[in-house]
């Protein structure tokens, strides 16, 4: 009997990593403005809670679409297993096709806002399910500007990892209207982050702004391992190398019962 258990239990596990192996997501170009496209990734989640709706860091973008997945090495767009995993939808705000990337400035400006309303609202008729705003580095300028500039009811909170927290740099969270937001905020930050743009240090002064938030955690966490190349890029303690999964599975349980 015993052994007829554990046979079913390994093929149980074998027939869960084969799932996860081959659920694919979606490439979208979403019309946004006259005569523009944005990209979109979309994977949906069986008996998803929730959708999260990232902005990758840097320039903007997911990579090359291959076989069913975003290729780009951002750490929300290599993580976008772990929140399948943990039963969200992803949707991965890409670029406009009138943009090469996506700067600092151009992350709070109206036509920004523009796209990034459209394309939730095709998020919105992929699935009525509650959106999670969810950015990291460059694209937590994005995700500030979203949760204060696009009202919708689907919106349900906002997270921010490794936030762009120097106030000389553009569009950087704390100089952005953070009390308008009335959205639960988790703001999410690796210890030993070394961009110069988004120190752990700095991360309080976002919670101090959220003045009207009826929910703000600052979670400053440790952990990952060997830390390559760019200390603002992917790869690197602001990438969250080597604790992804953890990381996400952190963020998933916070947005599932966000708690001061």
């Amino acid at each position: 009997m015993r052994h007829v258990v554990t046979r079913l239990l390994v093929m149980a596990a074998l027939f869960g990593v084969a799932f996860l192996c081959h659920a694919e997501g979606v490439l979208f170009k979403v019309p946004t403005r006259e005569g523009i496209t944005t990209t979109l990734f979309w994977e949906a989640a069986p008996d998803a809670k929730a959708t999260v709706f990232l902005f990758p860091g840097g320039g903007g973008g997911f990579g090359k679409f291959e076989d069913g997945k975003a290729t780009g090495g951002n750490f929300l767009v290599r993580s976008a297993p772990y929140f399948v995993a943990n039963g969200f939808n992803v949707a991965i705000f890409g670029r406009p096709n009138d943009m090469d990337e996506l700067g600092w400035t151009e992350r709070t400006e109206p036509k920004h806002m523009t796209d990034v309303s459209k394309v939730l609202e095709f998020v919105k008729q992929k699935s009525g399910l509650p959106v999670w705003i969810v950015g990291t580095s460059r694209g937590t300028v994005s995700a500030t500007a979203m949760a204060i500039n696009v009202h919708d009811p689907a919106i349900a909170g906002l997270v921010l990892t490794s936030s762009v927290v120097r106030f000389a740099t553009p569009g950087a969270v704390p100089r952005q209207d953070l009390k308008a937001i009335t959205l639960p905020v988790l703001v999410y930050h690796h210890a030993k982050d070394a961009c110069k743009h988004c120190q752990a240090s700095e991360a309080r002064y976002i919670i101090k702004g959220l003045s009207n938030a009826p929910v703000k955690k600052l979670m400053v966490v440790d952990g990952g391992a060997n830390p390559t190349g760019d200390e603002c890029a992917g790869q690197h303690w602001h990438g969250f190398i080597g604790m992804e999964r953890e990381a996400i599975n952190q963020i998933a349980d916070w947005i599932k019962k966000p708690i001061n």
